[in-house]
């Protein structure tokens, strides 16, 4: 007789049907890691080539060690233009501009003017030289600075607001430390045209063309008070000499009973220069006729 061995059942073991799905390892994410790789290449390069670039007008402004205290005296040297300490006379600061030579060169508190021979001017912070605050293109102007009758920029750059007292009182020259406030326009002298920019932004403020068959000449300008007189010599030999001179300030042309509207910095209170009231309206650029 033979008998039937017992019946054997194997069971798998596995996951119960109410248990949570087992959880699967972190993989990491190879396109978010190029992704933020790249980005970071991309930050890197875009920083570099922002270190790297050429100055803008190819300005070369270099700081020299030790303590800036007073205004420095200022020189032409060769093609730059040099900021000597006036106690050690060491130099301070030094400003070039790649393939250029300065001209001219006017200081005033707080303010470095330089005419190039590109008809290129700047206002360089005058005590420290820690920037280059504005730089304004004169039109139609290098080819007469190469000629003999600009005498090589000289009366081209004048201060207009005129200075409280000082040897420089009269000349457009620099007044002694001190003695002066800080100027509040700056006239550009061309025989074409006198342009005057706001010292503090390089915002040009107002033109006054020359009178047809006249030229401005730079060099033949003197302050009487707070007026600049400028000659503007004409062909016609029958004009009488009354209409070949010319006062301006820095508000524009002198002439009886104007209304200025004033060079205040925009958004802000200020005054009429030379009048000591406030300015009533936003200020606008003047463009004056000849007279």
């Amino acid at each position: 007789m033979t008998t039937a061995a017992p019946e054997t059942t194997t069971r798998t073991a596995g996951p119960r049907p109410d248990a949570p799905p087992p959880r699967r390892p972190r993989r990491p994410l190879p396109a978010l890691a190029t992704a933020a790789a790249a980005l970071l290449t991309a930050l890197a390069l875009l920083a570099a080539a922002h270190h790297l670039r050429p100055a803008p007008y190819g300005d070369r402004l270099t700081v020299h060690p030790g303590p800036a205290g007073g205004e420095p005296a200022l020189r032409k040297k060769g093609r730059a233009v040099v900021a000597y300490d006036r106690t050690t006379g060491r130099p301070r600061w030094t400003h070039t501009r790649d393939g250029r030579t300065p001209l001219a060169v006017l200081p005033a508190p707080g303010h470095a003017f330089t005419l190039w021979d590109d008809g290129l001017v700047t206002d360089t912070e005058r005590r420290a030289g820690t920037a280059v605050r504005w730089h304004r293109a004169l039109p139609a102007v290098a080819d007469w600075l190469r000629t003999p009758g600009a005498r090589a920029g000289a009366g081209v750059l004048r201060v207009l607001d005129a200075p409280a007292t000082g040897p420089g009182h009269g000349h457009g020259l620099e007044p002694e430390p001190g003695s002066a406030r800080a100027p509040g326009m700056l006239a550009v002298i061309t025989p074409q045209r006198i342009t005057a920019y706001r010292t503090a932004d390089g915002d040009l403020r107002w033109v006054l063309p020359a009178r047809s068959g006249c030229a401005f000449r730079p060099h033949r300008a003197l302050r009487h008070g707070a007026a600049l007189l400028v000659a503007q010599p004409c062909t016609d030999p029958e004009r009488p000499w009354s209409e070949q001179v010319v006062a301006v300030d820095g508000l524009g042309r002198v002439v009886p009973d104007r209304k200025p509207l004033g060079n205040a910095l925009p958004g802000g209170a200020g005054r009429v220069p030379g009048t000591g009231r406030a300015t009533e309206k936003a200020p606008e650029k003047v463009v004056a006729h000849p007279r």
